[in-house]
C-alpha cells in the first residue's frame, strides 16, 4: 500500500468534498465557490476504487458534520452511498467527474437518488 503525503491526502479530502457538496446542491449552482477550486491531478488516472474511497470519505466528513455524529456513525451508509453513486455513472459522467474533482449535474441528480436509497440527509 502507497503512504499518500499529508498534501496530497488534503487534496483528495477537498476533491472528495466538492464532489458531494456539488452533488448535494438542489438545483443551486455553485459556480463561485468552485472558481477557486482546482482538482486533485490524481483523478484523472484514479481507479473505480479509488474513486469510491474518495466519494466515501467526502461523504463521511460532510454527514458527520451535518447530523453532528462521529464519523464512524456515517461510514457504513456512505460506503452504500459511494457505492450506488458510483455504479450509476456512465462513463462521461465519470470521466468529467475526474476532470472537474464534482459531479456535473446528471451525475449530481444521480447522486441525490444515492443519499436518499441509503437513508443519508441531503445538505442543504
Amino acid at each position: 500500500m502507497r503512504l499518500v503525503s499529508s498534501r496530497a491526502s488534503k487534496l483528495l479530502i477537498a476533491a472528495g468534498l466538492a464532489s458531494l457538496l456539488a452533488a448535494c446542491q438542489s438545483g443551486r449552482t455553485q459556480v463561485a465557490s468552485l472558481e477557486a477550486y482546482t482538482p486533485d491531478p490524481a483523478l484523472k488516472t484514479a481507479s473505480k476504487s479509488n474513486l469510491k474511497g474518495r466519494v466515501s470519505h467526502a461523504c463521511v466528513v460532510t454527514q458527520s458534520k451535518l447530523q453532528k455524529v462521529e464519523e464512524t456513525a456515517v461510514a457504513k451508509p456512505c460506503g452504500c452511498y459511494a457505492d450506488q453513486t458510483l455504479k450509476s455513472l456512465d462513463s462521461g459522467e465519470i470521466q468529467s467527474y475526474r476532470a472537474t474533482g464534482y459531479f456535473n449535474d446528471s451525475a449530481k441528480a444521480k447522486a441525490l437518488n444515492a443519499l436518499d436509497s441509503c437513508k443519508l440527509p441531503r445538505p442543504v
